[in-house]
């Protein structure tokens, strides 16, 4: 299956300096929140408008094949009151899991 999750490209390249990506979504880390943001294909549009949408560096669209992934990975609501699941990956992403990376802009 096929994942997707927004990041700066700045964490981006870091993730790919490292090894690990740890970026649970803009300024949050795994750490932080506990697992990694994702979305579905027909999430991810949604979710920079919501939630990247005053960012002002460059951002990128990682695609996340999660057969490739070594860490575990779950479909859920993300809140009690969430009518809408979405995936969560639990640890740091390897470089390795992502297939694409395309830059988008924040609307």
């Amino acid at each position: 299956m096929r994942i997707f999750h927004i990041a700066t490209a700045a964490d981006w390249a870091e993730a790919q300096r490292s090894g690990a990506y740890t970026t649970s979504t803009i300024g949050v880390t795994l750490e932080q929140e506990g697992y990694l943001h994702a979305s579905r294909e027909d999430q991810w549009e949604a979710v920079r408008d919501r939630y990247y949408s005053g960012a002002t560096e460059p951002l990128v669209l990682l695609e996340i094949d999660t057969d490739l992934l070594d860490v575990p990975w779950v479909e859920e609501l993300p809140a009690p009151a969430a009518t809408e699941t979405f995936p969560h990956i639990y640890g740091p992403l390897s470089p390795d899991a992502v297939v694409a990376v395309t830059p988008v802009r924040p609307t």
